[in-house]
């Protein structure tokens, strides 16, 4: 971590304290508006989460920490405040609009009171849940049971002449998980989308406080099964670094070759259902067909068919032999063949590329306002990949440079985000396959977390950027574990691309973005 680089972003006058890749400085609760309004908008950083932490017990307060992300310098920035004798804290939200949903959590959660916020509706937890019961807090037992309470959740209105509403869900007809969206509409334009989440809250946050560390690594696995290896390997990362575990070289490039699997195995079965939402069901189903491809080559490497149960801390439990290595070259091969005489056919369809172009589009500066990741960000141009800006593994040795992107903002946008994504995800495999190691797969030693420490972890997975933020108290103990899962950041963004375009491609405009219920809800 260099010093010189940093400083541009603290004052002189505040104290800083580094941990592996954070850099975390106490400030007045007066401040921090300013503070944080500089990082974003002068310093232009990412801001990546906001979270609390219940330290009255130890320190007799509450803390709320603001992540920030130093790209160029691979490192986070993270001003926080304490508050001792008031359950109150400054909003940030008519200076940095993404913060709003992250201070509703804090106030569901802990029961701290973001003073200037312009939504204090619950989030996550429901009208059912009594509002002065905060889970979040260490005097919270896992396993109480409340009195069910009988509020009311107010949805956001549309007035006018011809305006009606369109309730779809909770429950859908299909296999997807539950999520209400509630439509205000004009014919069958879109004036107005509000979605309500949350059916599938499990108390994730809470229920890391209850187990040990080998259970955590699983139960990172279970916060959204499609991103289950990328989770695990955000939150071993966290681990090691609390540890200082050092990873074994081989480990890292297996780490690699798992994660693109699993970007692939997505990324096939979304642009095929992309195409199914169309009714060009030639492309559906050869993309659901090259997903189970990569979902069986998971399961043979690895005995499972969703990567779980590979990452430990200090490295992986599942190697690949030299046989099985050049059987994956040549099976890539063949699926690179396989899947480019697919693309070439469907940008060949006329009334596919129809469909596509110009719906759902999501305008720049809403993107950029609203912190997008992944996908939906880089189909504006926004250039930002957590394996580039914060290389992990062995995605700095294998010289991963190169963020794919388009600008359109659209379905069609989104769709050739993918596309490009398979390619360099099977080029990354075949490169890490080459040039794999040989050496353990993972660190001999039993790992001892460093007292009162904290990690920041950031993972590129197939839906965007994964990050976990991880405390330990004065004994060395994990006190705190707050995931950040990418579809929590782009929920709000599918609301914001929905409006100017007509129901019936609301599915399609759903589909592009793809988002996790379960990696929302938590």
């Amino acid at each position: 971590m260099d010093a010189k680089k940093i400083a541009q972003y603290i004052s002189s006058q505040k104290k800083a304290k580094n941990f592996d890749t954070a850099t975390v400085f106490q400030v007045l609760a007066s401040e921090i508006k300013e503070i944080t309004s500089d990082l974003r908008d002068n310093k232009h950083l990412q801001l990546k989460l906001i979270t609390a932490t219940d330290e009255r017990e130890e320190n007799g307060c509450f803390k709320l920490w603001y992540i920030f992300a130093a790209p160029t310098e691979h490192v986070f920035i993270v001003p926080y405040i304490e508050l001792k004798n008031t359950e109150e804290f400054p909003s940030l939200m008519s200076s940095i609009e993404e913060a709003g949903n992250y201070e509703r959590k804090i106030q569901t959660f802990f029961g701290l009171t973001p003073i200037g916020h312009f939504d204090n509706r619950p989030l996550i937890l429901h009208e059912n849940w009594p509002s002065d019961l905060y889970p979040l807090r260490k005097d919270f037992n896992w396993n109480t049971k409340p009195e069910e309470s009988q509020g009311t959740y107010p949805f956001q209105k549309v007035d006018g002449e011809g305006i009606y509403e369109i309730p779809v869900g909770p429950i859908h007809a299909g296999i997807i998980e539950p999520g209400h969206f509630r439509f205000s509409v004009v014919g069958e334009e879109i004036m107005l989308l509000e979605a309500r989440l949350g059916f599938v809250h499990k108390g994730v946050e809470k229920i890391f406080e209850t187990v040990s560390p080998h259970e955590m690594i699983k139960l990172s696995e279970k916060i959204s099964g499609d991103s289950s290896y990328s989770h695990s390997l955000a939150f071993s990362n966290a681990l090691e670094q609390l540890s200082d575990t050092v990873v074994p070289k081989r480990a890292d490039h297996l780490r690699v070759i798992y994660a693109e699997l699993e970007r692939l195995a997505n990324h096939f079965g979304d642009i095929g259902a992309i195409m199914l939402d169309t009714g060009f069901s030639f492309g559906g189903s050869h993309g659901a067909r090259l997903r189970e491809i990569i979902i069986r080559m998971e399961e043979r490497l690895t005995g499972s068919r969703f990567l779980r149960g590979v990452n430990i801390c200090g490295g992986v439990t599942k190697d690949i032999s030299s046989e099985e290595k050049n059987n994956l070259i040549t099976d890539f091969a063949i699926i690179t063949k396989d899947f480019s005489e697919l693309i070439e056919i469907a940008q060949d369809s006329a009334s596919l590329l129809n469909r596509l172009k110009g719906t759902g589009v999501l305008p720049y500066t809403i993107a950029q306002k609203q912190g997008a990741t992944g996908v939906a960000a880089k189909a504006v141009g926004i250039a930002h990949d957590a394996r580039v800006d914060f290389p992990y593994a062995a995605y700095g040795a294998l010289h991963f440079d190169t963020v794919e992107t388009e600008q359109s903002g659209d379905v069609y946008a989104r769709f050739c985000v993918r596309i490009k994504e398979v390619y360099a995800s099977i080029n990354l495999i075949t490169k890490a396959l080459t040039a794999l190691p040989s050496g353990p797969i993972c660190a001999n030693t039993k790992p001892i977390f460093k007292k009162n420490a904290i990690a920041i972890t950031l993972v590129e997975g197939w839906r965007g950027d994964i990050l976990y933020f991880v405390t330990t108290d004065s004994k060395g103990k994990i006190s705190r574990v707050a995931p950040r899962d990418p579809s929590w950041v782009n929920w709000p963004l599918l609301e914001q691309s929905a409006p100017g375009n007509i129901v019936p491609d609301f599915p399609l405009i759903n589909k592009s973005f793809n988002l996790s219920y379960t990696g929302n809800d938590l």
